[in-house]
């Protein structure tokens, strides 16, 4: 993805918001942080998406409607990004960002009551709207037992996730390690063909380096 607004107009500052990412990133994990070459086409879309930018999004065949799935390997900077954007989005695109082993752990103290926490319950108590969640690190959890079953609770998150958002617009965003491929062998079929619908997939470059170095 070539620079937005050398491509098709906009009226967004790409170049400002970029220097915002760095800026907060910088913030957030030390003056080192830097945003490499070869991730700014992940960035620009990732900030189109979070602008709401109607024209680039066509551009890039980017749904608003739907989350976004980022993919990319280990130490590509996948959360860190995602902290960033949702430190600097409008209220209106606001996120809560959870480690999908956090949630496992937290289905194995509490049960089900997790589940509903993150889907029926997902929804602003004043304005009613749906609450949108970005799952770190999705296929990483455990399944766990609670009193004897065994559950993948992001799983059954996932599917409860997208029943609400046919029925509410609910948005659901996620980081990856894996590929389509190890996600439908993690998931299964049902819930992959379900995150078609409920994700735009964002990849990072497979080549690049760890940022953790």
């Amino acid at each position: 993805m070539s620079h937005p607004t050398q491509t098709i107009k906009s009226p967004y500052d790409y170049a400002a918001a970029l220097d915002t990412v760095t800026a907060t990133g910088k913030c957030l994990y030390g003056p080192r942080f830097s945003i490499a070459d070869e991730d700014r086409p992940v960035i620009l879309k990732l900030l189109c998406w979070f602008l709401m930018d109607e024209a680039i999004a066509e551009h890039e065949g980017i749904n608003l409607q739907k989350g976004l799935l980022l993919l990319g390997p280990v130490g590509c900077g996948k959360t860190a990004i995602m902290n960033i954007m949702r430190r600097i989005c409008d209220p209106q695109r606001a996120f809560l960002l959870r480690p999908t082993t956090q949630i496992a752990l937290e289905f194995a103290g509490e049960g089900y009551d997790v589940i509903h926490r993150y889907t029926s319950r997902s929804f602003n108590m004043h304005t009613h709207q749906p609450r949108t969640v970005c799952f770190d690190d999705l296929g990483f959890e455990g399944n766990v037992p609670w009193y004897g079953t065994i559950c993948n609770s992001i799983a059954e998150i996932l599917l409860l996730r997208y029943d609400l958002f046919m029925e509410h617009g609910m948005i659901t965003h996620a980081t990856t390690n894996l590929d389509s491929s190890g996600l439908e062998e993690r998931y299964g079929n049902r819930i992959r063909s379900r995150m078609r619908q409920m994700f735009n997939l964002i990849a990072f470059p497979q080549t690049g380096t760890d940022k953790r170095t």
